[in-house]
């Protein structure tokens, strides 16, 4: 990075990180970030976000710029269609939410922009204005949520694939023939990005489950009721207290979590009240699952003709071409 380029690579980081959950969550103190980071100083942070899967830096009294370097030691930063971005600075989100402006599709658990073929690695999110009651984010290790399921079950998710889709921003076109048009250009810029249901983490190798009632539409090749009821058993696994980490926010106060291993929930329980926050994201890899692909016809029995080629259908009426 440039501005890593003048610095002592091999410094002392002088950084500290101390747990503040069981299963996820830690503070990092020690490190100004008002100013760039050393080679030693941003691994240490690599290491700690993908181990703790929640970075709390407290007393970091950043601007736009600050935070746009922050989360490009890590990668490039994404541009999320769907945000509240800044005119000037896409990559950069601000929510500045307050009475007139309600907050909205942030408070279901997810992991951002699982719509996409390679989803944010990372998310970057930092405090200006926090209100004074409510306003807290939940997280939820889904590596925990993964280890906690039975042997049997873990051997079950193995191979298998979910249909992932933007639905939730679907409610933000109208009815109107022009929003249906632009809806229909971001389908087909976005189609529906299949990822595994267990996706391992590249560098704790470490697997999490990946789905979330935000974003998944349904399991690749199974029927539809199994589907569902597959999908509604995963979806609850978050409800787990033990694995959450609910952190409460304070003015000039940075979270980075790890997309790859972690579900997160904002809490819209402060409304009117004004809660400003600026964030990036940080561009990710394509998820890899776990053991080998489960195909579709493998996964549905009695289903005469399952196996014959489209090619050798009968015709319909909308296959024929007409003037």
């Amino acid at each position: 990075m440039s501005e890593t380029a003048s610095i002592n690579p091999t410094a002392p980081t002088g950084l500290k990180v101390r747990r503040i959950a069981p299963y996820l969550g830690a503070e990092v103190t020690g490190i100004d970030l008002t100013h760039p980071l050393n080679q030693a100083t941003v691994a240490a942070i690599r290491a700690a976000h993908a181990e703790h899967e929640v970075l709390v830096f407290p007393n970091q009294k950043i601007g736009s710029e600050d935070l746009k370097r922050f989360g490009r030691y890590f990668g490039d930063l994404s541009v999320h269609p769907f945000s509240t971005n800044a005119e000037d600075t896409p990559e950069l989100i601000v929510y500045d939410n307050k009475e007139g402006n309600p907050p909205r599709a942030t408070d279901l658990w997810h992991s951002d922009e699982m719509f996409r073929e390679r989803p944010p690695m990372g998310t970057a999110l930092c405090a200006k204005i926090v209100p004074e009651l409510g306003g807290d984010t939940c997280f939820c290790s889904m590596t925990a949520a993964y280890e906690a399921l039975s042997d049997k079950m873990q051997s079950f998710l193995s191979g298998l694939e979910a249909i992932n889709d933007f639905k939730i921003f679907k409610t933000l076109f109208s009815e109107s023939e022009e929003d249906q048009r632009r809806l229909h250009e971001y389908e087909l810029l976005y189609p529906k990005a299949i990822h595994p249901v267990v996706r391992v983490h590249p560098i704790t190798g470490r697997k999490a489950i990946y789905v979330s009632r935000s974003f998944t539409v349904a399991i690749k090749g199974l029927e539809e009721i199994e589907s569902a009821m597959l999908l509604d058993r995963l979806y609850r696994l978050n409800s787990m207290l033990e694995i959450q980490y609910r952190h409460r926010w304070e003015p000039d106060m940075l979270v980075f979590w790890d997309n790859r291993s972690v579900q997160h929930a904002a809490v819209h329980d402060y409304y009117p009240q004004r809660r400003l926050m600026e964030r990036v994201t940080i561009e990710g890899d394509q998820p890899q699952g776990t053991g080998e692909r489960a195909e579709g016809t493998a996964l549905q029995r009695f289903k005469p003709g399952k196996d014959i080629p489209d090619s050798e259908r009968a015709t319909r009426y909308h296959d024929v071409k007409r003037p």
